[in-house]
């Protein structure tokens, strides 16, 4: 391959992560869209733990990964880690959401098709 690597924008990298958690293959995404598998994998990976903000920070090392930054870190750092975190549990909660919204709506489905059957009253005495 030649040519300098494609930069995605964090929206464009959030939109390709919630396709894929709410049930697109990777496969037909990567062919769709000239990304690579692993390229995918690690944004759906980074949206599922940490939410949007998996995928809004920068290219590089992920914050906490030197894990020397404790005692010392400063009242705004700790900020900005108190803000990542309840980003990415808003994230999770926001899947979870998600799903239970299409179970609920797989069971009513389900309980309209085969409630009509079900429900016909019965003849007799």
């Amino acid at each position: 391959m030649s040519g300098a690597a494609r930069v995605f924008t964090a929206e464009f990298r959030i939109e390709v992560a919630r396709r894929i958690v709410s049930g697109e293959a990777i496969s037909a995404l990567s062919g769709e869209l000239k990304i690579k598998r692993s390229v995918l994998y690690r944004w759906r990976d980074a949206y599922r733990e940490e939410g949007e903000a998996g995928l809004k920070r920068a290219a590089g090392r992920p914050p906490g990964a030197s894990k020397t930054a404790s005692p010392s870190t400063s009242p705004l750092q700790r900020a900005q880690q108190r803000i990542a975190e309840l980003e990415r549990k808003v994230g999770q909660k926001e899947m979870e959401n998600d799903f239970l919204k299409r179970a609920f709506k797989r069971v009513e489905e389900l309980r309209r098709n085969s409630g009509a059957t079900a429900s016909t009253p019965k003849s007799g005495n």
